[in-house]
């Protein structure tokens, strides 16, 4: 058991959403847009409700743009976001509509 004594070599950890090695430039970055559009719908539709506009409309692209990004993600991470982004839009245009709507 000469193998139990050599000490474990570990990589460093890092964050990455290219899991399988390859780079995936539009799916990483479609990924990261639906997820700030979520947390900015989120945190308007909550906090600011005079913003109401803001969240609706980005709620709303964040919702069908995660979609769109779900549909061509290619790794798991990737996909982790785009629920991540698709929920939290979903919240941000609910809050949104029930402030005033799309519209002043």
């Amino acid at each position: 058991m000469p193998h139990v004594l050599r000490p474990v070599e570990r990589r460093p950890f890092r964050v990455t959403l290219n899991s399988d090695g390859r780079r995936h430039p539009i799916e990483n970055a479609t990924a990261i847009v639906t997820l700030t559009f979520g947390i900015v719908a989120l945190v308007t539709g909550i906090f600011f409700p005079a913003a109401h506009m803001v969240a609706s409309w980005l709620g709303l692209l964040g919702f069908f743009g995660g979609f769109l990004s779900q549909y061509i993600s290619a790794t798991t991470p990737e996909r982790s976001l785009n629920i991540m982004g698709i929920v939290t839009s979903f919240v941000g245009v609910a809050t949104g509509i029930y402030h005033g709507g799309f519209i002043p």
